[in-house]
């Protein structure tokens, strides 16, 4: 098996980010496009997260610290190179990075409705809470 090289994302891995996360079966909702994705590197340019396997992008994690708390977003791993140990290495590196910038508690948003991203979730340490419930709001 060929090693995961996880590496910061740039402003040039945008469009290749958004077809990843369409490939991966998580499809970008309203307001993630190539802008919002420079405007994030731009606030936290070691928040987004990109692994590669011989030079080709296999998956991501946006691991960024809002002073309060960490949080991830879009664990994302094309399906022939799950179960490889990407999506592992990715928060592996991610929580390293987190608990650098004064991380003490980190937040996962997770599509409930993808089994392959709960079964991942739940062979973690993190804790299912299910105090939570979200609701989204689009400002236009």
């Amino acid at each position: 098996m060929t090693a995961t090289e996880i590496r910061n994302a740039s402003p040039d891995d945008a469009d290749a980010l958004l077809d990843l996360w369409r490939r991966a079966g998580s499809e970008p909702s309203v307001g993630e496009d190539q802008t919002s994705i420079f405007r994030l590197l731009e606030h936290a340019p070691d928040g987004v997260l990109i692994a590669e396997i011989d030079h080709a992008i296999v998956g991501s994690l946006i691991a960024v610290w809002d002073g309060w708390r960490g949080n991830l977003y879009r664990l994302a791993v094309l399906p022939e190179h799950r179960r490889q140990g990407v999506a592992r290495a990715l928060l592996a590196e991610g929580d390293r990075r987190l608990r650098a910038h004064g991380a003490r508690r980190v937040t996962a948003l997770v599509m409930h409705e993808h089994d392959w991203a709960v079964q991942f979730w739940q062979a973690t340490d993190y804790e299912l809470d299910e105090r939570i419930i979200r609701y989204v709001g689009t400002l236009t």
